[in-house]
């Protein structure tokens, strides 16, 4: 078969393309159509393989080059308004790793440093020429801005604003990433940071970015935490923590704030409490991670803390997401000395469904501001 799309004749004689199809009308996505969400069928097994393998089949065969479409996001946008990936048959590997995840704690001590390696390792240089200048892998925030530098830089002041910070406070950073937030609070609030990662790429950089800041970066687990500050953050980090360890998680925070502390909290959520992961994601992009539902911060938080604020801007995501694949190809010249092109592929894809989980609202994104009872109340930040 040539690499060029198949005859449309020959694909109508072929059952598993005629159930994908009827999905794929639903939708309103055409198969080798000429719209930007519309896909183009390269390989005549593409159906067959998606049909049987799911979500995985569907990443997968787009890494092998079975299928292309102009644009990624649109695909994944209507995919999941139109809950596609809910009719998939679901494969016995996928139950299995639920079932895995049920009985075995997937984010323990020893696992934990697994996403460190196989993803924020990857390279300084990737995510250098990919994320702004503060290396901030997580939601920007774009209420007023309109660049992705001016979006993570209000991000950044917005955290710090609902921590209220002051000068000489001290700061826990929990999941600090290349310390572009700890950088931050240290030269534009004054306090002093100490940020944890279990990355060491991720340390090494952030080390540098702060150097002659009153800030220190360790490379450690979080559940090693003994002392007390006056405020803790934690962004993009409590979605590699896992059910398993929830507890533990808000233990270690309400045994390292102060009593008149303020917590804010930065993550992706799920709009539903289980313990699906995708298995795309999880084979290639986060090894054992799992999106927070609004049950499991709440059930898990109450023990220690009032929730003073929660704060959903998902949408901004989208937005975040697109302007760093913009970013990615504009890159991929120089990264390409590197990096190979199913990599390439994988990044795309990897980027653009992530976007249109965001835009359908199938996840989100919060910030939650947390402390023990502070008398009289916050007036928080927006």
């Amino acid at each position: 078969m040539s690499t060029s799309c198949i005859e449309e004749v020959n694909l109508k004689e072929d059952h598993w393309f005629r159930i994908a199809q009827e999905l794929l009308d639903s939708a309103d996505i055409q198969i080798n159509g000429s719209r930007p969400g519309d896909i183009r069928i390269i390989n005549q097994q593409f159906f067959k393989r998606v049909l049987q393998e799911g979500s995985l089949g569907l990443g997968e065969s787009y890494m092998d080059g079975w299928w292309e479409c102009d644009r990624l996001d649109i695909f994944f946008t209507k995919v999941l308004r139109h809950k596609l990936d809910h009719q998939l048959p679901r494969h016995f590997k996928d139950t299995l790793r639920i079932a895995t995840a049920r009985l075995t704690n997937l984010q323990s001590r020893k696992r934990a440093w697994i996403v460190g390696k196989e993803h924020y390792d990857l390279g300084n240089d990737l995510f250098s020429l990919m994320l702004d200048p503060y290396m901030q892998y997580s939601c920007g925030y774009w209420a007023t801005a309109s660049t992705l530098e001016a979006a993570q830089e209000a991000k950044l002041d917005l955290i710090c604003r609902k921590l209220q910070l002051q000068p000489g406070m001290t700061l826990l950073d929990i999941g600090c990433g290349w310390g572009g937030l700890s950088e931050y609070a240290a030269k534009h609030y004054h306090v002093k940071v100490k940020g944890v990662t279990i990355s060491a790429e991720q340390q090494k950089m952030a080390q540098q970015r702060c150097a002659g800041l009153d800030v220190e970066i360790l490379l450690q687990d979080y559940r090693d935490l003994h002392e007390q500050f006056d405020r803790i953050v934690s962004v993009g980090m409590f979605e590699h923590v896992g059910p398993k360890n929830y507890a533990t998680y808000f233990d270690v925070a309400a045994r390292n704030l102060k009593p008149d502390g303020i917590f804010v909290l930065h993550t992706i959520g799920s709009n539903h409490t289980d313990l699906h992961v995708d298995p795309w994601i999880d084979k290639y992009i986060f090894p054992n991670g799992c999106l927070p539902s609004v049950n499991h911060i709440a059930q898990y938080s109450e023990p220690h803390f009032v929730m003073e604020d929660w704060h959903n801007f998902g949408p901004d995501y989208d937005k975040t997401l697109m302007a760093w694949y913009e970013r990615f190809l504009a890159a991929w010249p120089e990264l390409s000395q590197r990096y190979d092109p199913r990599f390439k592929r994988m990044f795309t894809y990897y980027l653009n469904a992530c976007a249109g989980a965001f835009r359908s609202r199938d996840i989100q994104l919060w910030q939650v501001v947390l402390s023990r009872g502070i008398d009289g109340g916050l007036r928080v930040a927006r």
